[in-house]
């Protein structure tokens, strides 16, 4: 089983970073591919520069903030082991995993209430399906559409995001009740681990799309 995980990890990982930075070629202005230097430290200044936010943005800002280095601390303490040694989590790994992977969730539910509304789907995402609706209900859809909202992969990876922690949180809290026998404590901790590998790649991708975003204004 752990090799399997190890190697499906790796190509998972392998390939969103590959294609990570396929879209960063693609999807970046000149200027950026040019100084990739000064890109860096300008996405830097993004995320730590001084900034006018209301006390709500501040709260969201920060709570953000918790959650990327949350995400940071739980990822290399849950998949290095995986990755560089083929082992499971144990020792001071576990501890420290364990530790954040609260705050974490905590982040999680708060961001999916302070984020909700601006990742609502409408139809300005999905014209198509809004054309389909129209013929087949002889109606026409009217529906004020803020420019602020984000674009339709960033809702897609964000609705994913939260409806991948509900099975990523709760496989862990199952496998340690004493209600289940040993086979299903394997089966949920098969689950967190799969769960959490899923979780991580759309983390990548939605904190990509997040950056080339803000680089294209």
């Amino acid at each position: 089983m752990t090799d399997t995980y190890q190697k499906i990890s790796i190509y998972a990982f392998l390939i969103t970073i590959v294609g990570i930075v396929m879209s960063y070629f693609v999807g970046a202005n000149k200027e950026c591919i040019k100084h990739p230097v000064k890109t860096f430290f300008h996405i830097l200044a993004l995320v730590f520069m001084y900034q006018k936010l209301s006390f709500a943005g501040a709260i969201r800002k920060l709570v953000y903030l918790l959650a990327i280095f949350s995400f940071i601390v739980l990822g290399i303490t849950g998949f290095y082991p995986t990755l560089a040694k083929g082992e499971h989590i144990s020792g001071y790994l576990i501890m420290i995993h364990a530790t954040f992977a609260p705050i974490l969730a905590i982040c999680i539910a708060a961001l999916a209430v302070m984020w909700a509304g601006k990742c609502v789907f409408n139809t300005k995402d999905w014209p198509w399906l809004q054309r389909i609706i129209e013929k087949v209900t002889l109606v026409e859809i009217k529906e004020n559409v803020s420019d602020k909202k984000s674009s339709v992969l960033q809702k897609i990876s964000f609705w994913f995001i939260i409806f991948l922690s509900l099975p990523l949180i709760m496989s862990i809290i199952l496998s340690m009740l004493p209600y289940f026998g040993t086979h299903w404590q394997e089966v949920f901790i098969c689950l967190h681990r799969y769960t959490a590998l899923a979780f991580a790649v759309v983390v990548l991708i939605h904190t990509h799309l997040i950056v080339m975003a803000q680089m294209k204004q």
